[in-house]
């Protein structure tokens, strides 16, 4: 890869280039993973050398290869170079699957209280979240409020609940607590529903 006054851009252009062979729509998605990528790491570590966050990357000529490789093959999977995805693993798990156990997971709880109940809440919750987090279907900022609203949020509220007299107290304020609890996790289905990639 040559040296320019913008590494990035270098960085960019070569992946675009020897990834000229993917269908346009995957190669941008590709490009946009990559530099949404570069623009997390770089604020979430802001003293990192830019060319140490492009070597972290991988080299582009392998990640195109990758995705080519992938998209020949109809394999799905993440590239393994930094954890970007490659455009093939869209598909694998349908994106209603996610949105409706992290909706259902409160449901379940409040209709059997009782074992096994919140259990299989709190086992619908996790699985729920880590098919958000593992889906093609979204992209990390979607998928980070997803999780922070439907898994994070309902979590410590539940247990700040149990664990403290600060809870709603009553079958009336407990039903309007977990009422309002189920707006916010169907609300954030239906925006993620909504933003989701085709």
């Amino acid at each position: 890869m040559k040296t320019s006054a913008d590494p990035v851009r270098d960085y960019l252009s070569t992946v675009e280039r020897e990834a000229s062979a993917l269908p346009a729509d995957r190669r941008q998605e590709l490009l946009a993973d990559l530099a949404e990528h570069i623009v997390v790491t770089r604020a979430e570590r802001p003293d990192a050398a830019i060319g140490e966050v492009l070597a972290e990357l991988g080299d582009p000529r392998t990640i195109a290869a990758t995705a080519l490789a992938e998209a020949g093959n109809g394999a799905a999977g993440t590239s393994g170079l930094g954890g970007v995805r490659a455009p093939a693993r869209r598909g694998r798990v349908h994106p209603l699957v996610p949105l409706l156990m992290l909706t259902l997971s409160l449901p379940f709880m409040m209709l059997f209280p009782d074992h096994p109940g919140p259990l299989f809440g709190v086992l619908f919750r996790v699985v729920g979240a880590v098919l958000l987090i593992t889906s093609g279907h979204w992209i990390a900022v979607q998928k980070t409020t997803g999780v922070l609203l439907a898994a994070v949020l309902p979590s410590v509220a539940v247990a700040t609940w149990n664990l403290s007299s600060g809870g709603p107290a009553g079958d009336g304020p407990a039903l309007l607590a977990n009422l309002v609890m189920l707006a916010l996790l169907a609300g954030t289905a239906a925006w993620l529903w909504r933003v989701r990639r085709a």
